[in-house]
């Protein structure tokens, strides 16, 4: 048993090292999940060249000139609004229960947290849940598809591609009167993500050997356990440590009659 404990150990430490490298394949082994993957690395080599150019500093100096309150309030505003897109995909995945209560959090953030830019219902003990069109056709059946880096708007899958554009119709900003106010909006919304996001890089930076592939492995880890709700099927290393954990089988010998 201490044996199988040290074999056990030896491979979750294996893991860990490929996971924490970027590196989910060999060397020179093309990942099935990313067939596209030149094209995959070309239109991440040019976000990566426009967040650097432009989105970055951008989001360096709003976080430099803005407090953190502010901040605070324009996350809790954006996820206020969020929380519509999150009811209803809620109500297509038949999460009945959980539609009721994120329902119930953009109704009291909206009407007592000044429009949800303070988080009443949050520290009122209701979670904030992430729910998208995309996870809704992954709980109807349909698989992820392959990894689709986007023009912009980075990493993403065929089918979640493709549920970007019914929530696009889910989001209330969608329905502003002025265009001007939905890019606006849009436009501050990706400006203060970005800046959220400035203290992560750090980590990824001395994490990721090759954060082309780092980035990709974990998104689309993360996007299978939100489908499942944090409860993916196993995998083959799942089924390994099983085998690990059954007690061996010892034979009974036979009574000579």
């Amino acid at each position: 048993m201490h044996l199988l404990n040290n074999k056990r150990i030896l491979f979750v430490s294996l893991l860990a090292t490929l996971s924490f490298s970027g590196c989910a394949t060999l060397p020179g082994e093309r990942d099935p999940r990313d067939p596209w993957e030149s094209y995959n690395r070309s239109v991440y080599k040019f976000n990566d060249g426009a967040d650097k150019a432009v989105l970055k500093p951008v989001a360096q100096a709003y976080r430099l000139v803005t407090p953190r309150f502010v901040r605070t309030g324009v996350t809790n505003f954006f996820n206020n609004l969020d929380d519509v897109t999150v009811f209803f995909n809620d109500l297509f995945q038949a999460k009945f229960g959980q539609a009721v209560a994120d329902g119930g959090r953009f109704i009291i953030n909206t009407t007592f947290g000044l429009g949800g830019v303070i988080d009443v219902a949050g520290a009122a003990g209701a979670p904030k849940h992430r729910e998208d069109f995309g996870q809704t056709l992954g709980v109807w059946g349909m698989g992820p598809g392959p990894y689709f880096v986007l023009p912009l708007m980075g990493p993403s899958t065929t089918r979640d591609a493709s549920g970007r554009v019914v929530d696009i119709f889910l989001t209330p900003s969608t329905y502003a009167n002025k265009a001007n106010v939905t890019t606006g909006a849009n436009v501050l919304n990706v400006i203060n993500l970005r800046s959220n996001l400035l203290d992560t890089e750090k980590v990824l930076d001395e994490a990721a050997l090759d954060r082309y592939s780092f980035l990709r492995d974990a998104y689309l880890q993360r996007r299978e356990s939100l489908v499942y709700d944090g409860n993916p099927p196993k995998k083959n290393s799942d089924e390994f440590f099983d085998d690990f954990d059954e007690p061996e089988k010892t034979k009974v010998p036979e009574k000579k009659k």
